[in-house]
């Protein structure tokens, strides 16, 4: 579901919600719409969480007099008005204070300005190789500019390392997952090598992820080529924009999507996680790759329900919050875990 769509189902939600505020809401239709997506019931759960987390009064702005929230349907401003200020309301825990003042990020663009300029003098040696490596912590993600002009960003708990020269661009996925944004150079190719596999694009916007025993690359611009390791019998794979290659034991399973859906699957660098119809067993694992406390899946039946939605990964006890009240899930907590039982 691309962001176009998203949007309109929040602000179908939000009107499903201002209906029931005002008492005006249809049981059956509602529950008719609830039950047609899971991104439905996800959305319209998340918004009223964020108005009952607001309160009616700040939301709305009431005038209320009394203790407390104002009653349903004090305010009688028009149905659009009063779904505009719910997808306020639930846009409003989004938009939180940086945790790094001015002058950090000032002292950071310092830096890579100095960075740059010491790359670009080394660039007049044709034999001289700028090695670097980057790396994230669990639950950190890293924006790094590199010396030839393009940009990596990693995402938790990932590695790369990164050697460039007059002759190519090459870069080490250790581990974990990085977007690669490439600047145009036709005379050196950008090369991501993840275990037997190599990546390999001139100027273009892709993401490469290695897991223990996959590869998945996703492109969102330009055309990437994937290619084996020497000595392999698997042929090469040209894979342009919209394109989202899975790589396993079994072979190269390559899905085409519009450019849009594939840069959804990359929301992570803005702190979110998109499903879409996704089972939760999956989920839990997208939610595990940036957090401490691990989620597990209690059994068979929890694991395949389906979900669907945009989720900030830091906020795992929402998440958890969200399955319990709308799906047939009870969460257990103990330690460093939560376990997730059907019901």
């Amino acid at each position: 579901m691309g962001s176009g769509a998203r949007t309109e189902v929040e602000r179908s939600a939000a009107d499903w919600l201002a209906r029931c505020d005002q008492g005006r809401a249809d049981p059956a239709a509602l529950e008719a719409w609830l039950g047609a997506d899971t991104a439905h019931r996800v959305a319209f759960l998340r918004l009223r969480a964020a108005w009952d987390e607001a309160g009616r009064l700040q939301a709305l702005g009431a005038g209320w007099q009394g203790e407390g929230p104002p009653p349903r349907g004090h305010w009688n401003a028009p149905p659009e008005t009063r779904r505009e200020r719910m997808l306020q309301a639930l846009a409003a825990p989004a938009s939180r204070p940086r945790k790094h003042g001015r002058g950090l990020q000032l002292a950071a663009a310092a830096a890579v300005a100095a960075c740059a300029l010491a790359g670009g003098l080394a660039w007049r040696s044709w034999t001289h190789v700028d090695a670097s490596a980057y790396r994230t912590a669990l639950g950190k993600t890293l924006v790094q500019p590199l010396a030839d002009g393009s940009q990596a960003t990693l995402a938790s708990d990932s590695a790369i390392d990164v050697a460039l020269s007059h002759r190519q661009r090459r870069i080490e996925l250790l581990r974990g997952e990085a977007i690669f944004a490439v600047a145009k150079d036709p005379d050196r190719p950008f090369v991501v090598a993840a275990g037997r596999h190599d990546v390999i694009a001139v100027g273009t916007r892709f993401s490469v992820r290695r897991d223990a025993d996959a590869l998945r690359v996703v492109v969102t611009e330009g055309v990437v080529r994937l290619a084996s390791a020497p000595g392999s019998n698997r042929p090469s794979a040209l894979l342009p924009a919209g394109s989202v290659a899975l790589v396993g034991d079994d072979g190269v399973l390559v899905r085409s999507m519009s450019p849009a859906d594939a840069d959804q699957l990359l929301e992570w660098r803005d702190g979110l996680l998109a499903f879409h119809d996704t089972p939760l067993a999956e989920a839990v694992a997208e939610f595990n790759r940036y957090n401490a406390r691990k989620l597990v899946v209690g059994d068979a039946r929890a694991g395949a329900l389906r979900i669907g939605g945009s989720f900030r990964w830091d906020n795992q006890a929402g998440f958890v919050r969200l399955l319990e009240a709308g799906f047939p899930v009870r969460a257990e907590t103990g330690g460093d875990r939560i376990v997730l039982h059907s019901r």
